[in-house]
C-alpha cells in the first residue's frame, strides 16, 4: 500500500508554508517532503510536524544561489567548502526535524566542461556527505532528473545513479528515483522498478503527471498499475507527491485535484 508523503514547495500553495502542514495532515497525509527548510528555524517546523502527527521524509541540501540559477553545488570544483557547510547545515536541520534522508543536488555541468571532468568532485564530496550523514544515521540521495526541466545537469539517468552510488562506495548513499523524470529520460518504468528496487540502492520515490508534471491522474502513466508493482517488490518507502497541481487554482486548491489518492489517504 503506497505511503504519500505531500510535497509543501509545490502542494498547498494556496497557504502559506507553516500552514501547508496542517492542510497536508487534515487531508490524510502522514509524511511531508519539500525542496529546502531553511528559511524557517528547524525548530518551528519541528512543532507543525508534532502538532500535526507527521514525518518528515526529506529535503533537499543547501544548493548554491537558487536564485541565480544554481541547482547544487556538488559536482562544481571549487565549492567543496561551500559544500561542506551546507552539508554541517542540512544535518542539523535533519536532526531537529528527525528526517532520515537529505537529497544532494548534483547541479549544472560549468561551461566548457564534461561529466568525466568534474566526476571525481562529484564522487568525493558525495563521500564527505555521506559519512557526516553516518553519523546520525541519515541516508544522501541522489537524484536523476531530465534534462528538459533542467538543461545541464550532472545527473540524468537511473543507470548513471546506480553506477555513481557504487563507485561512492558508501552504504548511506542511496538513489531518489523520480518516475516523472525517468519516464521523461528513459521510460520503461516498471521493468526499471523491477531492476532496481531489488537492488536496495533506491531510497525515495517520487511522482507526478507526464507531461506536465500535474496531478498524477493527469497524463500518459498509469500510476495505479506502478502501485501495484510497487506493492509486489515490497516497497515499503515514502512516495513523494512532487507535482503541480492543475486543479488547484480551483476554490478547493490542492485538496480537490486529491481525487487519485483518496483511496490510499483515508
Amino acid at each position: 500500500m503506497p505511503r504519500f508523503a505531500a510535497n509543501l514547495s509545490m502542494l498547498y500553495n494556496e497557504h502559506d508554508f507553516l500552514d501547508r502542514f496542517a492542510a497536508a495532515a487534515k487531508d490524510g497525509f502522514t509524511g511531508v517532503e519539500y525542496l529546502f527548510p531553511y528559511a524557517f528555524a528547524a525548530e518551528d517546523i519541528a512543532q507543525r510536524l508534532t502538532q500535526h502527527g507527521l514525518q518528515q521524509a526529506l529535503f533537499n541540501a543547501p544548493p548554491g544561489d537558487w536564485e541565480a540559477g544554481e541547482r547544487g553545488i556538488a559536482c562544481l570544483p571549487g565549492r567543496e567548502a561551500e559544500f561542506a557547510e551546507g552539508i554541517a547545515k542540512a544535518l542539523a536541520y535533519a536532526k531537529t526535524l528527525q528526517c532520515p534522508r537529505v537529497h544532494v543536488m548534483a547541479g549544472l555541468l560549468p561551461a566548457g566542461q564534461s561529466r568525466e571532468d568534474v566526476r571525481a568532485t562529484y564522487v568525493a564530496n558525495l563521500r564527505l556527505a555521506a559519512r557526516e550523514a553516518a553519523k546520525q544515521g541519515v541516508d544522501i540521495l541522489i537524484e536523476p532528473i531530465n534534462l528538459r526541466d533542467m538543461p545541464g545537469y550532472f545527473l540524468n539517468l537511473q543507470g548513471q545513479a546506480h553506477a555513481l552510488v557504487q563507485e561512492i562506495g558508501e552504504s548511506n548513499v542511496k538513489v531518489q528515483f523520480d518516475l516523472y523524470h525517468a519516464q521523461i529520460m528513459e521510460g520503461d518504468l516498471a521493468m526499471k522498478l523491477r531492476q532496481y528496487l531489488p537492488t536496495g540502492r533506491v531510497g525515495h520515490l517520487q511522482i507526478a503527471g507526464v507531461p506536465q508534471r500535474h496531478e498524477p491522474d493527469l497524463g500518459e502513466l498509469n500510476h495505479p498499475f506502478l502501485f501495484a508493482e510497487l506493492d509486489a517488490l515490497g516497497y515499503d518507502g515514502w512516495i513523494g507527491c512532487e507535482y503541480r497541481p492543475q486543479r488547484g487554482a480551483v476554490p478547493g486548491g490542492t485538496t480537490d485535484g486529491l481525487g487519485w489518492a483518496r483511496e490510499w489517504l483515508k
